[in-house]
């Protein structure tokens, strides 16, 4: 959970800060039009996923902040050329519509996700939620921080003594027909009940900050750039983010910036079930 605390006098959220207020600001300016019926462009990727006008203005708008705010340091985004990235070994990793498929089925669980890349891992991350208008935010040696736009208020995540497990709380996406998911859940039910909750793409990773989800299985793919921020602010509370294999994900390393399933634990505790729920998994 999070508790009121004084704002970070660290320079570098201080500097991201307003961008990412900002940043959100246009989001949610661009998801407000499109829900009232505005004109609004939807195009297909060479993968078939959709990006909307919404992506493109964020992500031009961020890639012109970070250049300017650190013009040494490259930017890796879904919306951009990142055909020189294996010549970086420092790199912002962006994606500036996380959930465009709930953006545009009017659900408001999409998310701005930044990280600093450093030696192929998450030093610090950033995601912002704009229809809450919260960020969660911080380094991967400290805890993190939230900080609300409205009210312009910082809380920290604070560790409390975790208290005997009753229920586990299991985050899903909207999509999650696949099997694999219930094979996972019916083997954690022989052991404590199960509450199932539904949420966007990285906003369950804010859920688990939160304390809403426990353990977080995906048993199809993501990219590098939708778990990067989400897995160094999970490492950062004693949780993490494994591989279908039990092995941290790294970033800006393989050929391809595609990541297999993975499953996300809130801490040690949760890490021991969600593993031994996947050796139940037909993978």
């Amino acid at each position: 959970m999070f508790i009121t605390a004084q704002a970070p006098q660290d320079e570098q959220i201080l500097k991201l800060v307003p961008i990412l207020a900002q940043a959100s600001h246009i989001l949610l300016e661009e998801y407000q039009n499109y829900c009232a019926g505005r004109e609004f462009s939807i195009d297909e990727k060479d993968d078939c996923s959709p990006v909307t006008q919404a992506d493109l203005r964020v992500n031009d708008y961020l890639i012109g902040q970070l250049a300017k705010m650190t013009p040494e340091i490259p930017v890796l985004s879904e919306e951009s050329d990142n055909s020189n990235r294996h010549d970086w070994n420092i790199c912002w990793m962006l994606d500036p519509l996380d959930g465009t498929k709930e953006f545009i089925h009017e659900r408001d669980e999409f998310t701005i996700n930044l990280s600093l890349i450093q030696d192929h891992q998450t030093l610090f991350s950033i995601i912002a939620v704009p229809t809450e208008q919260v960020m969660y935010l911080g380094y991967l040696t400290e805890l993190p921080y939230k900080y609300s736009f409205i009210c312009e208020s910082w809380e920290r995540y604070c560790k409390f003594k975790d208290t005997e497990v009753d229920a586990i709380q299991v985050g899903l996406s909207h999509s999650s027909k696949n099997p694999k998911y219930q094979q996972y859940i019916d083997y954690m039910e022989q052991e404590l009940p199960v509450i199932r909750r539904e949420a966007g793409s990285a906003y369950k990773f804010c859920m688990m900050l939160e304390g809403e989800i426990d353990i977080y299985p995906r048993f199809h793919p993501t990219s590098e750039w939708d778990t990067s921020a989400g897995q160094g602010l999970l490492e950062s509370i004693g949780g993490g983010l494994l591989s279908l294999d039990a092995v941290p994900f790294t970033y800006n390393q393989r050929d391809t910036v595609l990541n297999e399933g993975f499953i996300a634990y809130r801490n040690i505790e949760t890490k021991k079930i969600a593993l031994e729920a996947l050796s139940n998994v037909s993978l």
